[in-house]
């Protein structure tokens, strides 16, 4: 499920006169996933841009230097 599928799943109900989004917890994490997902769209792009403006000079940008010795899979989840 998409995070606009699961917005598009809350139903709507009126407790002591205050009206309330009520949506299941599977769905709020798909649209918590999605929230996430689209900001680190952002930060790509953002660093992206940065990149760009110099040229391509990944040092120039301030991007750190992998060591050859971590995998990039490593550098994920650190």
């Amino acid at each position: 499920m998409t995070g606009i599928e699961a917005l598009q799943s809350v139903q709507f109900v009126t407790v002591k006169g205050k009206r309330l989004a009520v949506l299941n917890a599977e769905d709020w994490e798909a649209f918590i996933e999605w929230a996430e997902t689209l900001e680190d769209l952002q930060v790509a792009r953002g660093a992206l841009a940065e990149l760009r403006a110099v040229g391509g000079d990944r040092k120039q940008a301030g991007w750190l230097e992998r060591s050859p010795n971590v995998p990039l899979h490593d550098l994920h989840h650190s």
